[in-house]
């Protein structure tokens, strides 16, 4: 059995990771889901790392699983408690002294947006609920999306602004989830971000970029098979 600790990505509900929990828990594992203070203008990445660390406690044989943004967060953690396994869900991968903010740019993502909406036939550019369900909700079911955007929490620019404040990558064996129909950050882009910045080979498995809601069960199981391949000691 392991613990899993869900970060999630810009808006910082604990809410995206629910039927996660669930297949997890049916499988005999433990899961936190993290809820973070992305709507304080007070908080940014240290703050997001000590939410996490807190959600953790005196837990062991912890697996963290990092959602889009929250890859900034979760090799701060790593960095601060033991943790058995880093698992980066469709996430930022930041460089040394990079901001989120800046990642846009490093990495070349509007070209890789633009690129990938002209084959989907869909918007560049978020300014209004038609563009984020489009983007991101294609492939969620109609009732989750609903929910999700009722509840929708606003997110902070403090982080975006805030180097990243590690000198390398956290001493602990990382895994990268990529999803084939990701319109955010199209497949291409992140096998080629992935290369780069982490020098391994991403899995990868379908959905879009919210699969915790589109393909909990698929996400599952990835996760599940992660755990089989590691020395887990409870």
């Amino acid at each position: 059995m392991a613990t899993f600790v869900l970060i999630p990505g810009a808006g910082g509900s604990a809410w995206y990771w629910h039927l996660v929990v669930d297949e997890l828990t049916d499988r005999g594992h433990d899961a936190v889901a993290v809820e973070l203070p992305s709507d304080d203008d007070t908080a940014g990445l240290v703050e997001y790392a000590d939410a996490v660390v807190d959600a953790i406690g005196d837990r062991t044989d912890v697996v963290i699983v990092a959602q889009s943004m929250a890859g900034f967060t979760a090799p701060l953690v790593c960095d601060r408690v033991r943790v058995a396994l880093l698992v980066l869900l469709n996430a930022m991968i930041p460089a040394r002294g990079e901001s989120p903010g800046e990642w846009w740019e490093n990495t070349g993502h509007a070209r890789a947006m633009s690129e990938q909406a002209a084959r989907d036939g869909t918007p560049t550019n978020l300014d209004g609920p038609d563009d984020m369900v489009a983007v991101f909700f294609h492939d969620v079911p109609t009732d989750l999306t609903a929910e999700a955007m009722r509840g929708g929490r606003d997110q902070s620019g403090t982080p975006f602004e805030q180097p990243w404040p590690l000198d390398e990558w956290p001493d602990v064996p990382t895994k990268f989830v990529l999803c084939r129909h990701d319109r955010f950050f199209p497949a291409e882009f992140m096998r080629r971000v992935v290369r780069e910045r982490l020098g391994i080979t991403p899995d990868e498995i379908d959905g879009g970029h919210l699969v915790a809601l589109s393909r909990p069960k698929d996400l599952a199981d990835q996760l599940d098979k992660y755990v089989a391949e590691i020395e887990i000691s409870s």
